[in-house]
């Protein structure tokens, strides 16, 4: 049986009248995943700001989890490993403040995600440091990964690189197939 490699997580919540505590991670739980070296904090102040597909390339290639801490986004991450059955398809899922979902995307997968409210803020930690020199992405709306993203995003908010990324036809994959396709995602 194969195992799927983005994993959607659920922390538990315990709450009373005051609100409620979470623990968000745990090392333990996440036996044979390279320690988290750094965290990410982003603010989108726009509804509809588009970021992704990113993606670092070895030798500084990150896993990522992922999470929203302040408003909604669509979540995305997509199969760029060579020979990978599922090469190119994609899951997605809502991550929200309220829900406290976590996304864990590896090594290998591209991750994009669309901002569903005004000012919100996703911390994300990855395995490695960032490294400009391999810094990589895809079209977010290239039509062979056709994400199906709840919104419209016709006049998505971008970055200039965002704008001009390559399809996934010009990308020569460094990221090698394990042996498990993704599957959808389940909580």
């Amino acid at each position: 049986m194969t195992d799927n490699p983005v994993k959607l997580l659920q922390p538990r919540r315990f709450g009373d009248d005051r609100g409620w505590f979470s623990e968000t991670f745990k090392e333990r739980d996440f036996p044979g995943l390279a320690r988290f070296v750094q965290d990410n904090h982003s603010l989108s102040r726009a509804v509809g700001t588009l970021r992704g597909i990113h993606f670092q390339t070895p030798p500084h290639a990150q896993d990522k989890l992922v999470r929203c801490v302040r408003g909604s986004i669509f979540d995305v991450a997509v199969d760029l490993r060579r020979e990978s059955p599922t090469w190119g398809k994609w899951v997605g899922t809502v991550l929200s403040a309220e829900n406290g979902r976590q996304l864990l995307i590896p090594i290998g997968f591209g991750h994009a995600f669309l901002t569903l409210e005004p000012d919100t803020e996703v911390v994300y930690k990855v395995t490695d440091y960032y490294a400009p020199e391999n810094d990589g992405g895809v079209l977010w709306s290239d039509p062979a990964i056709a994400v199906e993203w709840p919104v419209p995003v016709v006049e998505a908010q971008l970055s200039p690189k965002d704008k001009v990324q390559p399809l996934l036809k010009d990308f020569a994959s460094p990221f090698a197939y394990d042996g498990n396709p993704l599957l959808p995602l389940d909580i």
